[in-house]
């Protein structure tokens, strides 16, 4: 939806900033607003009671086995403090002794007490267990079979050994697969750590088909089926949100089936088309948590990108008190390089299965088409050698581009929620996803 006012909240951190668009050209994109379910707990249960494509969840597992249930990271805005007590109770017939809870960490560092308290709520940290995955550790690790695409994969050792297995997250527009959900829960989420480097390899990431609402023919997306599905997985739970973490579907039951039906609902509502492309485009990483650091608000440059003239300036405003971060290897790499051209050579040759390697190469492929600057608590200095432009504040950005550009009523975008909406340009062919 197209919607042009005065004054713009931009979601940063908790808090959020106030741009003024007084003067301004500007088309403010956002989602399609959808408002929370009525009675979020009602429909859950009737979902999981009816689902697509398969019995109800309680009814699939039995007296006596074992679950594992994978859930999010901090990095996502999952709701999993009211998914996961309604979740609990419907599978009530099995003892806590028998559920394990993965946090599906992929290669991001594993999250603190106090962080999976607020995830899954004090009551359901306190009675069961929640493990952080590790995917560079062996010892926690088990083999689950090989994907067609010539990898081993192993997965975590708890998932491996559960007789049952529940997927939990919620599907949004993905940079690179698509869309978020289905079996991206458990690749790269509890995968080892050389098949996510092999899924992330360059040729797969460079691929024009692995982008923002693309299923079919997505190389990216076919990695995460073909490994998510050496192991069986017997039920999904899929949510959408809205701006407010209120959830406006739930899209559970047959992993495959259920997610399909999530990503057209999720594309008709988060997906905006504008005629043509701007020379200026504001947008932000969502707020917290998704903005915690830089290599997570690489997410919200990619969608300002898909709009963005050749050379057009991307403004970003992105909190990153959490830093690049300081773990993986993300801000080695950016800061490694003299120029983006430095790095995009280095990148390119392929030779390099370093993690992190793929964020580090959409950044570059974006700094290289257009110039990004970005406002957050980062060190200005470490944000030039970043290959990006520290900002103080936005509309003086923007005041700055406009007179440089010697055109007051040029055009510019603002994506106040950032990649919650992705806009594309109408007269790209943008696929609908595989139902």
């Amino acid at each position: 939806m197209i919607d042009i006012g005065t004054v713009v909240r931009l979601d940063y951190g908790t808090e959020g900033l106030s741009l003024n668009t007084c003067g301004l050209n500007a088309t403010v994109l956002r989602p399609r607003y959808l408002p929370g379910l009525p009675d979020e707990h009602a429909a859950f249960t009737q979902a999981v009671r009816q689902p697509y494509g398969t019995q109800s969840l309680a009814s699939l597992l039995k007296p006596g086995e074992t679950v594992a249930i994978v859930i999010p990271d901090i990095t996502r805005a999952l709701p999993g403090e009211r998914l996961l007590p309604w979740l609990l109770k419907e599978i009530a017939h099995l003892p806590p002794n028998n559920i394990t809870l993965i946090v599906g960490t992929g290669t991001h560092r594993g999250n603190t007490p106090e962080e999976l308290a607020r995830m899954v709520g004090a009551e359901v940290a306190g009675r069961f267990r929640i493990v952080n995955h590790d995917a560079r550790d062996p010892n926690g690790l088990l083999p689950a079979g090989r994907s067609p695409f010539g990898y081993n994969v192993h997965y975590n050792a708890h998932y491996v050994r559960a007789d049952r297995r529940i997927l939990v997250g919620f599907i949004e527009p993905h940079f690179m697969a698509g869309f978020s959900g289905g079996y991206k829960a458990v690749f790269p989420g509890i995968a080892n750590l050389d098949a996510i480097l092999h899924y992330h390899g360059f040729a797969n990431i460079a691929h024009p088909l692995s982008t923002w609402g693309i299923l079919d023919g997505n190389p990216t997306q076919a990695h995460v089926q073909a490994a998510g599905k050496l192991l069986p997985v017997d039920f999904l739970i899929n949510v959408t949100l809205n701006t407010k973490r209120d959830i406006t579907g739930y899209f559970c039951g047959d992993v495959m089936a259920a997610h399909a039906a999530g990503c057209v609902f999720s594309k008709e509502v988060a997906m905006a088309g504008v005629p043509e492309e701007f020379p200026i485009v504001v947008t932000t990483n969502s707020g917290y948590p998704l903005d915690l650091n830089l290599y997570q608000s690489v997410k919200g440059m990619a969608a300002a990108h898909a709009i963005t003239s050749p050379g057009g300036l991307i403004i970003t405003a992105s909190r990153c008190n959490d830093g690049f971060p300081e773990h993986g290897k993300f801000k080695d790499q950016l800061l490694r390089w003299p120029s983006p051209e430095a790095a995009w050579t280095s990148i390119c040759d392929g030779a390099s299965r370093e993690v992190d390697l793929w964020q580090t190469q959409k950044l570059i492929q974006i700094v290289r088409e257009c110039r990004v600057q970005l406002q957050s608590e980062l060190n200005p200095e470490l944000i030039r050698r970043a290959h990006l432009t520290p900002i103080r504040n936005v509309r003086q950005a923007i005041d700055t581009e406009l007179a440089q550009l010697r055109d007051p009523h040029a055009k510019v975008a603002i994506l106040p929620e950032g990649p919650l909406t992705i806009p594309y340009i109408r007269t790209s062919q943008v696929p609908q996803p595989a139902t």
